[in-house]
Protein backbone atom coordinates (compact mmCIF):
# COMPACT_ATOMS: atom_id res chain seq x y z
CA UNK A 1 0.00 0.00 0.00
CA UNK A 2 1.23 3.45 -0.93
CA UNK A 3 0.55 6.32 0.15
CA UNK A 4 0.13 10.33 -1.56
CA UNK A 5 2.31 13.00 -0.45
CA UNK A 6 -0.88 14.70 1.73
CA UNK A 7 -1.20 11.55 3.82
CA UNK A 8 2.73 11.65 3.91
CA UNK A 9 2.57 15.13 5.04
CA UNK A 10 -0.30 14.43 7.46
CA UNK A 11 1.70 11.99 9.50
CA UNK A 12 5.21 13.68 9.79
CA UNK A 13 2.63 16.88 10.81
CA UNK A 14 1.22 14.21 13.30
CA UNK A 15 4.30 13.07 14.69
CA UNK A 16 5.91 16.94 14.92
CA UNK A 17 2.92 17.45 17.35
CA UNK A 18 3.15 14.64 19.11
CA UNK A 19 7.21 15.15 19.91
CA UNK A 20 6.06 18.49 20.62
CA UNK A 21 3.49 17.28 22.45
CA UNK A 22 5.80 15.31 24.83
CA UNK A 23 8.22 17.80 25.30
CA UNK A 24 5.88 20.55 26.56
CA UNK A 25 4.62 18.02 28.80
CA UNK A 26 8.16 16.90 30.46
CA UNK A 27 8.74 20.24 31.99
CA UNK A 28 12.06 21.06 31.19
CA UNK A 29 12.62 24.88 31.19
CA UNK A 30 15.57 26.99 31.28
CA UNK A 31 16.59 28.58 34.55
CA UNK A 32 15.20 31.97 34.21
CA UNK A 33 13.28 31.62 31.61
CA UNK A 34 9.91 32.42 33.21
CA UNK A 35 11.51 35.55 34.31
CA UNK A 36 12.17 34.68 37.74
CA UNK A 37 15.57 35.55 39.27
CA UNK A 38 16.31 34.73 43.07
CA UNK A 39 18.53 37.96 43.63
CA UNK A 40 20.06 38.01 46.69
CA UNK A 41 18.97 41.59 48.18
CA UNK A 42 15.61 43.23 48.39
CA UNK A 43 15.99 46.45 47.15
CA UNK A 44 18.27 47.75 44.29
CA UNK A 45 18.86 51.46 43.10
CA UNK A 46 19.60 51.67 39.31
CA UNK A 47 21.74 54.57 38.33
CA UNK A 48 20.54 54.48 34.42
CA UNK A 49 19.47 57.90 33.29
CA UNK A 50 15.70 58.12 33.02
CA UNK A 51 15.57 58.06 29.47
CA UNK A 52 17.85 55.17 28.92
CA UNK A 53 15.43 52.37 27.68
CA UNK A 54 17.91 49.63 28.69
CA UNK A 55 17.26 51.48 32.68
CA UNK A 56 13.07 50.70 31.57
CA UNK A 57 13.47 47.26 30.14
CA UNK A 58 15.03 46.45 33.55
CA UNK A 59 13.11 47.71 35.63
CA UNK A 60 9.99 46.23 34.00
CA UNK A 61 11.55 42.96 34.42
CA UNK A 62 12.78 43.71 38.32
CA UNK A 63 9.26 44.74 38.89
CA UNK A 64 8.12 41.53 37.07
CA UNK A 65 9.97 39.27 39.13
CA UNK A 66 7.88 40.71 42.46
CA UNK A 67 10.56 40.03 44.45
CA UNK A 68 13.04 43.41 44.48
CA UNK A 69 12.03 47.06 45.50
CA UNK A 70 13.31 49.40 43.09
CA UNK A 71 14.17 52.88 45.53
CA UNK A 72 14.57 56.13 44.03
CA UNK A 73 16.56 56.91 46.58
CA UNK A 74 20.07 55.03 46.66
CA UNK A 75 20.16 55.54 50.86
CA UNK A 76 16.98 53.29 50.99
CA UNK A 77 18.76 50.56 48.45
CA UNK A 78 19.99 47.17 49.85
CA UNK A 79 22.03 47.19 47.09
CA UNK A 80 23.28 49.89 44.24
CA UNK A 81 24.03 49.41 40.41
CA UNK A 82 26.11 51.68 39.00
CA UNK A 83 26.38 52.31 35.51
CA UNK A 84 29.84 53.12 34.20
CA UNK A 85 28.84 53.60 30.86
CA UNK A 86 26.25 52.56 28.42
CA UNK A 87 27.08 53.10 24.48
CA UNK A 88 25.79 51.73 20.99
CA UNK A 89 28.23 51.19 18.06
CA UNK A 90 28.14 51.04 14.45
CA UNK A 91 31.02 49.90 12.23
CA UNK A 92 32.05 48.92 8.62
CA UNK A 93 32.09 45.30 8.87
CA UNK A 94 32.40 44.66 4.89
CA UNK A 95 32.68 46.94 1.40
CA UNK A 96 31.71 45.21 -1.84
CA UNK A 97 34.03 45.27 -4.86
CA UNK A 98 32.99 49.10 -5.79
CA UNK A 99 34.33 50.51 -1.83
CA UNK A 100 30.40 50.50 -1.07
CA UNK A 101 29.20 49.33 2.00
CA UNK A 102 27.89 45.83 2.55
CA UNK A 103 27.63 44.93 6.16
CA UNK A 104 27.73 46.92 9.14
CA UNK A 105 28.87 45.20 12.92
CA UNK A 106 26.13 46.88 15.55
CA UNK A 107 27.45 46.79 19.00
CA UNK A 108 26.07 47.41 22.66
CA UNK A 109 28.02 47.94 25.53
CA UNK A 110 27.48 48.16 29.06
CA UNK A 111 29.96 48.54 31.98
CA UNK A 112 28.44 48.46 35.14
CA UNK A 113 29.45 47.74 39.53
CA UNK A 114 26.91 46.74 41.97
CA UNK A 115 27.96 47.98 45.85
CA UNK A 116 26.07 47.07 49.14
CA UNK A 117 24.58 50.03 51.15
CA UNK A 118 27.87 50.22 52.48
CA UNK A 119 29.47 50.87 49.67
CA UNK A 120 31.41 47.43 49.63
CA UNK A 121 31.54 46.01 46.24
CA UNK A 122 29.23 42.97 45.52
CA UNK A 123 30.06 42.75 41.62
CA UNK A 124 33.56 44.30 40.51
CA UNK A 125 33.26 46.43 37.55
CA UNK A 126 31.79 44.23 34.56
CA UNK A 127 31.38 44.73 30.92
CA UNK A 128 28.95 43.36 28.35
CA UNK A 129 29.09 43.92 24.83
CA UNK A 130 26.93 42.29 22.26
CA UNK A 131 27.47 42.26 18.66
CA UNK A 132 24.73 41.67 15.72
CA UNK A 133 25.73 42.14 11.83
CA UNK A 134 23.59 43.81 9.11
CA UNK A 135 23.61 43.81 5.77
CA UNK A 136 23.42 47.20 4.06
CA UNK A 137 21.58 47.70 0.72
CA UNK A 138 21.07 51.54 -0.55
CA UNK A 139 18.09 50.88 -2.28
CA UNK A 140 16.12 49.64 1.31
CA UNK A 141 17.92 52.68 3.43
CA UNK A 142 14.30 52.60 5.90
CA UNK A 143 13.61 49.00 5.71
CA UNK A 144 17.81 48.80 6.78
CA UNK A 145 16.98 51.61 9.66
CA UNK A 146 14.54 49.76 10.88
CA UNK A 147 16.03 46.29 11.14
CA UNK A 148 18.50 47.77 12.93
CA UNK A 149 16.63 49.75 15.48
CA UNK A 150 14.97 45.91 15.55
CA UNK A 151 18.53 44.30 16.36
CA UNK A 152 19.22 47.60 18.78
CA UNK A 153 16.28 46.22 20.96
CA UNK A 154 17.23 42.65 20.92
CA UNK A 155 20.57 43.29 22.10
CA UNK A 156 18.62 45.40 25.04
CA UNK A 157 16.74 42.48 25.47
CA UNK A 158 19.58 39.87 25.65
CA UNK A 159 21.45 42.73 27.85
CA UNK A 160 18.82 42.46 30.46
CA UNK A 161 18.67 38.93 30.65
CA UNK A 162 22.61 38.97 31.42
CA UNK A 163 22.38 41.28 34.19
CA UNK A 164 19.71 40.07 35.96
CA UNK A 165 21.55 36.84 35.50
CA UNK A 166 24.43 38.34 36.94
CA UNK A 167 22.79 40.37 39.78
CA UNK A 168 21.41 36.56 40.60
CA UNK A 169 24.85 35.36 40.79
CA UNK A 170 25.69 37.66 43.36
CA UNK A 171 27.41 35.93 47.00
CA UNK A 172 26.46 38.15 49.67
CA UNK A 173 29.01 39.29 52.11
Amino acid sequence: MSMNASNKTLVRLMAAMLVAAVLAGCGFKLRGSDGQYNLPFQSIWLSFNEASPLGTELKRNLRAGDTVRIENDASKAEALFDVLSETRGKSILSLNSLGRVREYSLSYTLVFQVRDANNRQLLAPTEITLRRNIAFDEGQVLAKESEEALLYRDMQSDLVQQILRRLAAIKPA
